[in-house]
């Protein structure tokens, strides 16, 4: 309760004090109004016409049409009081998950897990990265409730399988994947480790084959019915056959900008740039001056950059012209160096990612490092870095125990990652889907080794040597 009330705590603050609905939110809030009031999956034009798109998974904006139907239309900050609630129900499921994955080899793992369990609560609880999210009017909370609820049900399903565990993790790995199109891996990951494992199950946990063939027809069939009512909604009104979204969340007849994406991989590699240059096009200024050296191979190139941006910025309209300009550029930059495209960029925009200061939501300047600027802006943002790399290490040393299911939550954190590496522009909000892993290998780390401090103190202290301890702990 105590963890509870403190991750409660600060999640209503964060919701007091960044609270915002630009960008994103916005999108998905006309969504959802449109649902309701005209029963269309559109956007509003701008002459008050509703355009019909597939820019955006259905997930989210059905989930905030609901609280606009129960709290009141553009009631977001209900929407967040839910997200806040549903949240805090993942941090329990994890607890649970925690418990239930401690290795078998440690003694006493009965006496164990239930502590291992209470500091993955702690850790999910109190961690500011995912709770700032829970405040946002974004899908990203509703997606870690959902990998909660995924990992929660598969340890469940394994001990005791039957129909319940098996729809909550239908339940869950679907919703994900209708919330955000990454959310596929979670069911690509999990779920053959949870039918492999079942064929060692005895005794009570055993299941029939024939029971279990009839539990994978019906959970298949129920995951697969939204994205097929999804892809026929869009073929029907695009002629297209889109189950997801599409590449750079265009619709179809919208121009896609491939000259500029790739132009932009072939040197951007943290987040100060997608904040400052590639947010901005098309629609914004394109600043030259904020462009990283390494935007430039040859005086040549720098000349080219210029007049592009020159001629972009005319009228902030990034044309088919434009683009192609752009993408010959990328292409001579990509002949001259394949590794730096293809391989370091890549791997740097993943590593921004993983260990850049989770501070994008928060009121900090991008040139966080300097101290010299914003004194207490820096020291918050090395504080973050610090807690972000505790949470990457307690993580790693979860895994190093090999408790159950840790190969299915390395493989979806290394999927996860090596998607990331297709990406032009990095956020660090991209690699949280990985954290309730982090959270529950964390917590099985974080006993076990306070743990062994404990007993071995205990030893040095205890009188009357090992059958003294023994007695004592039992």
């Amino acid at each position: 309760m105590l963890a509870l009330a403190s991750g409660l705590m600060m999640r209503l603050w964060m919701l007091k004090q960044f609270f915002e609905l630009d960008g994103d939110p916005r999108i998905y809030g006309d969504l959802a109004k449109n649902i309701l009031l005209h029963g269309r999956y559109a956007l509003s034009g701008s002459g008050g016409e509703l355009v019909p798109t597939l820019i955006r998974l259905p997930g989210y904006p059905l989930f905030l049409a609901l609280c606009f139907r129960l709290f009141g239309m553009e009631n977001y900050v209900s929407a967040a009081w839910v997200q806040i609630a549903l949240e805090l129900v993942g941090c329990l499921l994890l607890a649970d998950f925690a418990r239930r994955i401690m290795p078998a080899a440690i003694p006493s793992r009965a006496a164990l897990s239930n502590r291992a369990g209470h500091c993955t609560l702690w850790l999910a609880a109190l961690c500011p990265f995912t709770a700032m999210y829970s405040a946002q009017p974004l899908s990203e909370s509703l997606t870690l409730f959902s990998i909660a609820l995924a990992l929660c049900s598969m340890a469940r399903f394994r001990v005791r399988p039957g129909w319940p565990a098996a729809l909550s993790f239908t339940f869950a790995v679907t919703f994900a994947a209708l919330l955000r199109p990454e959310g596929a891996l979670l069911a690509l990951t999990l779920a053959p480790t949870l039918l492999m494992g079942l064929k060692r199950n005895t005794g009570k946990a055993a299941v029939s084959t024939k029971k279990l063939a009839r539990m994978v027809v019906v959970c298949v069939l129920l995951a697969l019915a939204p994205f097929a009512a999804w892809s026929w909604r869009n073929w029907r009104v695009f002629h297209v056959f889109q189950p997801l979204v599409s590449r750079y969340a265009n619709d179809p007849g919208q121009t896609a900008y491939p000259g500029w994406e790739r132009w932009v991989k072939s040197w951007c590699l943290d987040f100060a740039s997608t904040a400052e240059i590639y947010w901005n096009v098309p629609d914004d200024t394109l600043e030259i001056d904020k462009l990283p050296a390494r935007a430039f191979d040859s005086p040549a190139q720098y000349a080219e950059t210029v007049r592009l941006a020159a001629d972009y910025n005319l009228k902030n309209d990034l044309t088919l012209e434009i683009d192609a300009r752009f993408g010959k550029l990328a292409d001579e930059r990509i002949a001259a160096h394949p590794l730096r495209y293809y391989l370091w960029l890549p791997l740097g925009r993943v590593a921004d990612m993983w260990f850049r200061p989770r501070t994008d939501n928060l009121p900090i300047d991008l040139d966080w490092w300097n101290f010299k600027k914003h004194e207490d802006e820096t020291c918050i943002s090395w504080a973050y870095a610090g807690l972000n790399v505790l949470y990457l290490l307690l993580g790693v040393a979860g895994l190093c125990l090999k408790p159950r299911f840790w190969r299915p939550m390395l493989a979806y954190i290394l999927m996860r990652s090596a998607l990331l590496t297709t990406i032009a522009a990095p956020e660090t909000r991209y690699t949280l889907e990985c954290f309730p892993m982090l959270f529950a290998l964390g917590g099985v780390a974080l006993y076990r080794v306070t743990n062994v401090v404990f007993l071995s103190v205990l030893k040095v202290k205890t009188p009357g040597g090992k059958g003294s301890l023994t007695l004592m702990l039992k």
